[in-house]
C-alpha cells in the first residue's frame, strides 16, 4: 500500500510540474474576444465588421490603367469597442501581402469577403489601433442580377468607383457598413496625363510630384464617411471649378460627354444653392459631380461629389443626387431596410424643386402616380427586401409619395421645419425610419404611426 501510495504522489507532483512549465495563454487572452464577421444588416449578413469603430481611412493606390492592376497600401485607424483577440475587415479579391497591427505584424486568413486578423497582442477595449494592409491586383466589380453592377468599375481610360451597397470591398479593406463612418484621405499614383478626383477637397499645394512617369494626387474627406460612398475617378476629364452655396464646387466630366454636359457644372450649383434653401446648411467641404461612360445605368451620390454614367444634362438627376447630400450622406442608414429613407426624400426634393420652378405642383405629382398601377403596391416600401431595395417604383416612387402624404398630414410650416431639423439633428450620424417618424411627431404634435404604416408596411396601396 505504501508503495502505492508513493506512487500516486509522485504522479501527482509530476502533474503539477508540467502544469507550471507548460505554455499558458496570455494575460490578456481572458480580456479579449474575437469581433463578429458582420454587424447583421438583414440585407448583407456578412458585410460589417463587429468589435471596432473605424475613425478613419488613410488609402495610398497606384493605378496602371493598360493592367486595369492596382498597388496599395490601407492604413486603418479604429477605436475597439470590446477587447478583441482578433477582427475583421471586408475585402474581396485582391492579393494582400502583408498586415501589421500598431506596427507589429499580424496573422491574417481569408474566406471569401473576409480578411482575419489575428494580432500579436490582443487590442484592449476602448483602445486606438492602427492596422496597415498592403494589397494589389485587379480590382472586380460585383455584379449582382438583382442589385447591378457595384465597385471598382474599369472605364476606357481608367476607372471609377461606384460602391453601393456593399462595393467598397472591392477596391479597399473596410468595415463595409453605412453604420460605420469615418474621414477619408487619398494618395492617388495614375500616369501622367490623366486627372484623379476623389471625395472632399484636393489637398496638393503648388507642382504635384511626378515619379517615374505618375503624378501624386492628393484628397481628404474631412467629414465622416460611409466606406459605400468613398470614391475616386481616374482618367481624361474636363474639369470646371467654382463655387456654390460659399463652398468649392468642382465637376468633371469626359470630353466624349460635351454635349450633354455642358451645363452640369452649373446646374450643380443651381441645385446646391437651392438645397441649401430647402435644406439647411451644405454639410460638406465642396459639391460636384463627376460624368463618366460606366455602363453601369444609374447615377450614385458618392460623397460630396456624385458620378452620372454618361448624361449629365438631367438637371432633375442632379437634384435628386444633391439632395442626397443631407439625406443619405450626412444622414446615412443604419440598416439597409431603410432604404427607402434616402431615396424617398431625395425623389421628393425633385418633384419640389420642379414646384419651385414653374412646374407641376408636388401634389399633381402625386395624384399622377397615385392612379397607377402595378405590383409595386405589393411591396413594402419600409421592409422591401433584398431583392426590391432599389425598385423605382417601389422605392424611390412610393417613398416620395410617403413624404408628400406626411406633408398633408402636417402642415406646410411644419414639413418645412422637418425638412431642415432632420438633417440638422442627424447631421454626420445614423438614423433610422423610427427616428424620423418620432421627429415628425415632435415637431406637429400627432400621432403618425398609422399613416407611416400604411404607406410604409402594408402591401396594398394606401387608402386616402
Amino acid at each position: 500500500m505504501c508503495g502505492m501510495l508513493r506512487t500516486r504522489i509522485s504522479g501527482a507532483a509530476l502533474l503539477a510540474v508540467a502544469a507550471l512549465l507548460a505554455p499558458s495563454a496570455p494575460a490578456w487572452a481572458d480580456a479579449h474576444s474575437p469581433g463578429s464577421s458582420g454587424v447583421g444588416d438583414p440585407y448583407f449578413p456578412y458585410a460589417g465588421n463587429g468589435g471596432y469603430d473605424v475613425q478613419h481611412y488613410d488609402l495610398k493606390l497606384r493605378y496602371t490603367p493598360k493592367s486595369g492592376e492596382i498597388d496599395s497600401t490601407a492604413t486603418i485607424t479604429a477605436k475597439a469597442t470590446k477587447g478583441l483577440s482578433r477582427f475583421n475587415l471586408d475585402l474581396s479579391g485582391l492579393t494582400v501581402r502583408a498586415v501589421t497591427v500598431d506596427g507589429k505584424k499580424a496573422k491574417w486568413s481569408r474566406k471569401g469577403q473576409e480578411l482575419t486578423v489575428t494580432p500579436k497582442k490582443g487590442v484592449d477595449d476602448e483602445a486606438t489601433f492602427k492596422v496597415v494592409v498592403e494589397y494589389d491586383g485587379r480590382p472586380k466589380p460585383v455584379d449582382d442580377p438583382e442589385l447591378g453592377i457595384t465597385g471598382f468599375i474599369h472605364t476606357k481610360d481608367g476607372a471609377v468607383v461606384v460602391s453601393q451597397p456593399d462595393g467598397a470591398r472591392t477596391w479597399f479593406p473596410a468595415n463595409d457598413t453605412p453604420r460605420d463612418k469615418a474621414t477619408f484621405s487619398y494618395e492617388i499614383s495614375a500616369p501622367v496625363g490623366l486627372t484623379v478626383l476623389a471625395n472632399g477637397e484636393p489637398q496638393n499645394s503648388g507642382i504635384v510630384r511626378v515619379k517615374k512617369g505618375y503624378v501624386v494626387s492628393r484628397w481628404q474627406m474631412k467629414q465622416p464617411m460611409a466606406p459605400y460612398l468613398a470614391m475616386i475617378a481616374i482618367g481624361k476629364y474636363k474639369v470646371s471649378e467654382g463655387t456654390a452655396a460659399g463652398v468649392p464646387n468642382i465637376t468633371a466630366y469626359d470630353p466624349a460627354l460635351a454635349k450633354t454636359s455642358k451645363h452640369f457644372h452649373k446646374e450643380t450649383a443651381e441645385a446646391t444653392k437651392w438645397g441649401v434653401e430647402h435644406f439647411g446648411p451644405y454639410p460638406f467641404g465642396s459639391t460636384g459631380g463627376i460624368a463618366d461612360k460606366l455602363d453601369v445605368h444609374y447615377a450614385l451620390e458618392t460623397q460630396g461629389r456624385p458620378v452620372y454614367d454618361g448624361d449629365a444634362s438631367d438637371d432633375l438627376l442632379i437634384v435628386h443626387e444633391i439632395a442626397h447630400q443631407w439625406f443619405g450622406n450626412s444622414v446615412g442608414l443604419e440598416s439597409w431596410n431603410d432604404i427607402w429613407l434616402n431615396e424617398g426624400l431625395a425623389s421628393y426634393a425633385e418633384w419640389l424643386y420642379e414646384e419651385t420652378h414653374n412646374g407641376p405642383t408636388a401634389q399633381s405629382t402625386f395624384d399622377k402616380y397615385y392612379k397607377s398601377t402595378g405590383k409595386f403596391w405589393d411591396v413594402k416600401t419600409g421592409a422591401p427586401g433584398q431583392k426590391n431595395m432599389f425598385d423605382w417604383e417601389a422605392i424611390y416612387l412610393r417613398g416620395a409619395m410617403t413624404v408628400h402624404a406626411l406633408r398633408t398630414e402636417i402642415g406646410d410650416a411644419t414639413f418645412f421645419e422637418l425638412l431642415k431639423e432632420w438633417p440638422a439633428r442627424h447631421r454626420h450620424a445614423t438614423a433610422t425610419t423610427k427616428d424620423f417618424v418620432a421627429l415628425a411627431e415632435e415637431l406637429s404634435g400627432k400621432d403618425l404611426d398609422p399613416l407611416f404604416k400604411k404607406w410604409l408596411y402594408v402591401a396594398k396601396k394606401p387608402a386616402l
